[in-house]
């Protein structure tokens, strides 16, 4: 298997080899990853830090030794805190979104395969002691940044992104690493019993009338949760769901919250 890392601002990954198939996730820039398949244009890959497998176009695919790519998995890298910002090196720039890692970072270059490229904004540090405190705090300033990014499916930045993506994102600001879907994501954590128990920085998770998890959302003061539907935005939660305060219906359907963070 080789690998090979996301130089881009955002990788598109499908579901098939062609342009037309579903799009169902993102390699975000500084994203590892390896190759399984190759077919035509096309490279199945899987993503290093979630399993998520997909296909790229071959024109987007950036080799990297194996001996670089264990050493990514080795340790958790920091991540973009602007919403937009730049890496750059003599050959130009690249934009990179909210969330995206920058490999083996000093504080002032990133090292992205053999490569090595400045950058200027802001970023977390991995190397924090985890404070259960200041991750609901960066949860909570980072899920405002947020509002208003358009729903995608498959989508993990802040201008495109879904529910699970979303939560993914959120959640690797302060270095956990959830897994992609939200079918997925409610493996996590520990069982809160009622909603009115809630914290911010919990996940709620929702189901169908089938009772498949197909929605998630994050916990937020004042009985709000914030959550990717039709746009990222804030509505009431309560025992029942999710309150559309616009359509005065209730959108989704409470299964389960779940907490990761402290007690």
């Amino acid at each position: 298997m080789t690998p090979g890392i996301s130089a881009l601002s955002a990788v598109p990954v499908r579901a098939e080899p062609s342009d037309k198939a579903e799009l169902i996730t993102q390699l975000l820039f500084g994203e590892c990853y390896t190759v399984l398949l190759s077919q035509g244009k096309w490279l199945q890959v899987e993503g290093a830090a979630d399993r998520y497998v997909g296909w790229i176009d071959a024109l987007q695919h950036t080799p990297v030794a194996p001996a670089y790519f264990a050493a990514w998995c080795a340790q958790d890298h920091p991540r973009v805190l602007d919403v937009v910002q730049a890496v750059s090196d003599a050959d130009g720039r690249t934009p990179v979104v909210l969330g995206s890692r920058l490999p083996f970072f000093d504080g002032m270059t990133l090292q992205l395969g053999d490569k090595s490229l400045f950058f200027n904004g802001a970023a977390t540090n991995p190397a924090a002691p985890p404070d259960p405190v200041r991750q609901v705090q960066l949860l909570r300033k980072t899920g405002q940044l947020y509002l208003k990014a358009p729903y995608l499916w498959g989508g993990k930045s802040v201008f495109g992104v879904d529910c699970s993506g979303l939560m993914q994102q959120l959640y690797g600001l302060v270095g956990v690493q959830l897994r992609r879907d939200a079918s997925q994501q409610i493996g996590h954590g520990r069982p809160v019993d009622f909603v009115t128990q809630a914290r911010p920085g919990d996940l709620a998770f929702f189901d169908n009338a089938e009772g498949r998890i197909v929605h998630v959302g994050m916990v937020m003061d004042e009985g709000q949760i914030l959550h990717a539907s039709g746009e990222v935005r804030l509505d009431p939660l309560d025992h029942n769901g999710i309150y559309h305060r616009g359509r005065q219906v209730y959108s989704h359907k409470l299964r389960l919250i779940k907490r990761l963070l402290g007690e």
